[in-house]
């Protein structure tokens, strides 16, 4: 599966990536929500698990993106916000699971795996 994490936390970011590709995923890393749209513009992703605050494009938009270009595609949310309005956004937007940090990265792939039936 082609996967594409979006994530300013760069320790985050590396768990995940690691995690992933020792599960045989191939991954796309990216560290701003305007380069995850990009990414998302360009190339067709099985899963998007993404932050929802970081620089030039939060998670939302990032949602947002994914649902104005038509894509059909699971998105898994992580925020070290537990707001409840913000996990509404994000599945209003059609998020698809919502994680907040601090999390298991063995839940996360356990998520994964339930969403892509992989």
């Amino acid at each position: 599966m082609l996967i594409l994490i979006a994530e300013d936390d760069e320790l985050i970011l590396r768990t995940v990536e690691h995690k992933l590709v020792k599960e045989g995923h191939e991954v796309v890393l990216t560290r701003n929500g305007q380069e995850a749209i990009e990414k998302i513009e360009e190339l067709d992703f099985d899963l998007v698990v993404t932050d929802i605050m970081m620089p030039f494009a939060s998670g939302i938009e990032i949602l947002s993106a994914i649902k104005r270009h038509g894509k059909k595609v699971p998105v898994i949310v992580l925020s070290s916000m537990g707001q409840e309005e913000v996990v509404v956004d994000a599945f209003d937007l059609g998020a698809s699971d919502f994680m907040v940090k601090p999390f298991s990265p063995n839940e996360l792939i356990l998520r994964i795996k339930r969403l892509t039936n992989k």
